[in-house]
């Protein structure tokens, strides 16, 4: 089994900064594309950023020349830094990954969720 924990949101204020980290743990062979959603009250999951293991990565357009995703390998974790945070970025930042486990091949898991509030 495979446990996606995720850390780093909270409260902040329009135009401040935060980090999300994601690590994975468990039993698997390696861990392929990575990412971040968000959901906001009454709106439908979206993808915000995702990156590959080899680091090739993609942005929604609303967090395009603000958010970072990035991700170390040996330590099983992908990061997302958000700067220049607006209210409309008030979410709950969801971590996914693809994970290629030992004897069942290829399979996507969720984190809990971590809440990020934009707020003055």
């Amino acid at each position: 089994q495979v446990q996606l924990v995720e850390s780093g949101g909270g409260l902040v204020q329009p135009g401040g900064s935060l980090r999300l980290s994601c690590a994975a743990s468990g039993s698997f062979f390696s861990i392929n594309a990575m990412g971040w959603y968000r959901q906001a009250p009454g709106k439908q999951r979206e993808l915000v950023a995702s990156i590959t293991r080899g680091g090739n990565t993609v942005y929604a357009d609303s967090v395009k020349g603000r958010f970072t995703i990035s991700r170390d390998n040996a330590k099983n974790t992908v990061y997302l830094q958000m700067n220049s945070l607006k209210p409309e970025d008030t979410a709950v930042y969801y971590c996914n990954a693809d994970v290629l486990e030992y004897y069942t091949g290829t399979s996507n898991y969720w984190g809990q969720g971590t809440q990020v509030t934009v707020s003055s």
